[in-house]
């Protein structure tokens, strides 16, 4: 009994620097099978987000900026965004992407909250992101603006910080 409560007791534990980054397996716009664990060996940035998520939204333009600045980290297979949209409506999301110019890697399994990834990663609001270590190990939770700028420029050897520090938003379910 005991082991089954402390199994239990563990599973509502939030994630914590250092913890084993839980995989994600999921499908891409077109159908391709993107998982985490092909990334490792690099800085990956997990975005949790959605397309109704307004604060989500917003966060795409400095993510995108952050794409485009560490360009060379990316070709040299350093660092990577893995965008993961809690979306249910696959139009709704292919058509954000588009809109918001998003280019690098993306998935969704549609299932809005109900998302196992969601779970496992114990996510209660949006946005919300971790940043995954070439190990597989989370080396941050939740950062935003230009803390999370400047942890992935420390991380991959940038000194180009040029990143405001804009408001702090979330939604949740």
């Amino acid at each position: 009994m005991f082991a089954l409560h402390t199994s239990l007791q563990a599973q509502n534990q939030p994630l914590q620097k250092g913890d084993l980054a839980p995989e994600i397996s999921l499908l891409s716009p077109d159908g391709r099978p993107v998982r985490l664990s092909d990334m490792k060996g690099k800085l990956v940035l997990v975005d949790f987000w959605a397309t109704w998520c307004a604060p989500c939204v917003g966060e795409q333009a400095e993510l995108g900026k952050m794409y485009t600045d560490f360009h060379a980290a990316v070709k040299a297979d350093k660092f990577e965004i893995l965008g993961v949209s809690l979306d249910k409506d696959k139009e709704k999301w292919v058509n954000g992407l588009r809109k918001y110019n998003i280019t690098w890697p993306q998935t969704s399994d549609l299932q809005f909250w109900k998302s196992p990834v969601a779970k496992s990663y114990r996510i209660e609001e949006l946005p919300f992101n971790v940043v995954v270590d070439a190990n597989g190990r989370i080396a941050a939770i939740n950062l935003h603006g230009e803390p999370l700028y400047s942890f992935i420029a420390g991380q991959i050897g940038s000194v180009s910080i040029t990143q405001s520090n804009p408001t702090r938003r979330s939604a949740k379910p």
